[in-house]
Formats: C-alpha cells, sequence, structure tokens
C-alpha cells in the first residue's frame, strides 16, 4: 500500500528546526499548519498592518494547498490567530477576499504572542478534497 500521507514544507527554517511541516495530506484531508507572514527572506511582511500580513499568511498556506492537490474551494475550516482580536475586520478583510464563495467555518481567536515580535496574525487551514484527482 503507497504511504497516504503527503508532506509538504514552504522553505521556512523553523521547520526543520522545531521538526513540522507546513501541511500534511492524509488521504483526501489536508491540514495546513498555523501559517505566519513571513517574507521568502524570513522578514516580516507587512509589519503593523494586520490586513498585508494575513493575505501574505493564506498565500503561503494556499500555496502548500496546492502542492498537496488541494484548492481554495476544499477549505472546511480556518483559523485566525490575532494577537490583538480588536483588529479582527483587517484579518476579516484579507480572509474574505479569498473565501467569500468557499464561506468555510472559521474562528478568530486572540493570542498573547508569537514566535515572531512582529506577527500580528496567523492562519491555519483545513480542508477536504472531494473531487476525483486526474
Amino acid at each position: 500500500m503507497a504511504d497516504i500521507h503527503r508532506k509538504v514544507g514552504s522553505g521556512s527554517p523553523l521547520e526543520p528546526r522545531i521538526g513540522f511541516s507546513r501541511a500534511v495530506r492524509a488521504g483526501q484531508y489536508v491540514a495546513v499548519a498555523g501559517t505566519a507572514p513571513l517574507a521568502d527572506d524570513g522578514s516580516t511582511v507587512g509589519p503593523g498592518d494586520v490586513h498585508a500580513q494575513t493575505v501574505r499568511c493564506l498565500d503561503i498556506a494556499e500555496g502548500a494547498l496546492r502542492e498537496a492537490g488541494a484548492s481554495l474551494e476544499d477549505v472546511v475550516r480556518t483559523r485566525v490567530m490575532l494577537t490583538d482580536v480588536t483588529r479582527w475586520q483587517e484579518a476579516a478583510r484579507a480572509h474574505g477576499e479569498r473565501f467569500a464563495s468557499v464561506r468555510p467555518v472559521t474562528t478568530f481567536v486572540e493570542v498573547s504572542r508569537f514566535i515572531g515580535p512582529d506577527w500580528l496574525v496567523e492562519v491555519e487551514i483545513d480542508a477536504v478534497i472531494t473531487r476525483e484527482e486526474s
């Protein structure tokens, strides 16, 4: 039997250090780890800008979904974690730009902080692929 787990990396230097994958596909289920607003060079995208940081998180997560064989249309749950939940509408705008037609269940929650001191938001995503793969 073939390995049903597919691990996806994003190139983040934290992945091997911590021992995690950006996403893991198990059968038709795909889980995307908490995704931070990191630029390709490891710097923080959009310091102070919740919307820009959320867009970057979603860009990274969407790339991981694609690499695992899923798409935004397969997303069933998102979790948006903010260091200041009073700014939820800025993150919600970015979320709505991607998911207005998909409408997954979602949770916005406040956390005390993230690993990166400039990170204002992280996003987690769960997806279930229901279409036949070609």
